[in-house]
């Protein structure tokens, strides 16, 4: 955090409204998230980190780095050595899965001192190094998440926190626009009512900040893990069991396909070159990679988890296995590059500037700039805060200026007031010396004038 702070930090509450693509406003009256805009921070757009699924952005969102750092490279634990997959919502409660080394701002805020909590958040259900989050709640397995009586519900239980509780630090999960927008697609009626939904919630939202008398201690920030894409049908989708010489019973230990655009492959002992060969032009929308030959650009190589092979199909064309198993109207998973996988970052709160339209940012920066709302010192990640530094009201010169700027500034300032005042001590030095020696010489000379006198 910068230092120099004049105020104590504030309060802050993340809110993730899953799958809402940065147009999603476009397109529909969403009278509560303009005027949010109007009194904060509004970003053109926000990149996720890729693969640009539910678990692995969240998590970026929470430690600030890419998923080939941060290890939770998927929403499905699973285990390439006895074959076991667990579901999106069997995965929340594995600890292993999201505790491998990355700490989550829940946790590094509390060992500094504050109080925090999850709704729904994904990861807020793990244990990190023995750690939990101090309040939590978890949905169940069968949960339904476009109920917008519960969502208005559990907006009271997260003020309650904020204020009879006293927690520093929210995140707060709503699984729409996601839902949605994967069973009817991304350009339906549907979809927009949903959207229509996410923005009463801001409205209400922002309703009891003010009711709870927390517009002047509270920021907020509303993002989301990933855009939404259409998802193409026809003659032309990718079906593995289809190409010819390769077979996913014969040929593979493990896959984990069927879940999106991406797959995740181990040829079985010896395989590799046949499986790659096999896989690598047979299908013009799919890509085939070596785990070390994904492009650096992705961040979806340098880890343990990732696959020896690793698949993901173009823009809208997901990867079936054996047959056409997935129905989805709308999927998301593809490219972070793709613009329609693109999301919303949004911003209030005494802290923020307002009226502010700031260029699209990745994801990754996100955590950088919660640690400074929280006046806590950020885990090692791959973000800046400088990227988000221009969004935040100056209290103070220093506020204006990264830390190590300033810490550069007082350093120099320094050195340059030791040779300063060295220089000084030294004139004086020379000058008292000039003038005992200058004194020494008149004496003489009175006294020889006083010699020939005589």
């Amino acid at each position: 955090p910068l230092e120099g702070r004049s105020k104590d930090p504030h309060k802050l509450l993340l809110i993730s409204f899953d799958g809402f693509r940065w147009d999603y406003d476009q397109d529909v009256d969403t009278p509560n998230m303009n005027i949010m805009a109007r009194d904060g921070v509004k970003a053109k757009y926000m990149t996720p980190a890729f693969i640009t699924i539910t678990s692995p952005c969240h998590f970026t969102l929470l430690t600030g780095k890419y998923i080939e750092n941060h290890g939770v490279i998927h929403n499905m634990y699973f285990n390439t050595t006895t074959g076991q997959k667990l579901s999106y919502h069997g995965t929340q409660g594995v600890s292993m899965w999201w505790d491998n080394g990355s700490l989550p701002i829940w946790i590094t805020a509390q060992r500094q001192g504050l109080n925090t909590g999850s709704l729904f958040f994904p990861g807020g259900n793990a244990t990190y190094r023995g750690e939990n989050v101090n309040v939590k709640k978890v949905e169940t397995s069968t949960h339904k998440w476009g109920n917008e009586t519960e969502w208005r519900a559990n907006v009271d239980t997260v003020m309650r926190w904020l204020t009879e509780q006293d927690l520093d630090f929210v995140a707060l999960y709503f699984g729409e626009p996601d839902s949605t927008g994967h069973k009817f697609g991304p350009d339906s009626e549907e979809r927009k009512q949903m959207v229509s939904q996410v923005d009463r919630t801001v409205g209400y939202i922002r309703k009891c900040v003010k009711d709870h008398g927390l517009e002047d201690k509270l920021n907020i920030i509303i993002t989301a893990d990933h855009g939404m894409r259409t998802v193409q049908k026809g003659p032309d989708e990718i079906v593995l069991n289809n190409i010819p010489n390769f077979s996913l019973f014969n040929d593979l230990q493990f896959h984990l396909v069927d879940y999106g655009p991406s797959g995740l492959l181990v040829p079985k002992e010896g395989n590799l070159e046949k499986v790659y060969n096999a896989l690598k032009n047979a299908h013009p929308k799919l890509h085939v990679f070596k785990k070390e030959e994904v492009p650096a650009r992705l961040h979806y190589s340098n880890n343990a988890r990732i696959t020896p092979l690793f698949l993901y199909g173009d823009p809208g064309y997901v990867i079936h296995g054996f047959a056409k198993f997935q129905f989805n109207k709308g999927e998301h998973g593809f490219d972070n590059d793709d613009i329609e996988m693109k999301t919303i970052f949004r911003a209030v709160g005494p802290s923020f500037k307002q009226d502010l339209v700031v260029e699209p940012f990745e994801s990754v920066h996100v955590y950088a700039l919660m640690c400074e709302l929280l006046g806590i010192k950020p885990e090692p990640n791959d973000g800046s805060l400088d990227v988000t530094r221009n969004m935040l009201v100056e209290d103070s010169i220093s506020d204006g200026f990264p830390a190590s700027i300033l810490h550069a500034t007082i350093g120099l300032s320094a050195v340059l007031g030791v040779l300063l005042l060295s220089f000084i001590v030294a004139t004086i030095t020379i000058s008292v010396k000039r003038h005992k020696k200058r004194k020494r010489a008149e004496k003489s000379l009175s006294t020889e004038t006083i010699i020939e006198k005589f």
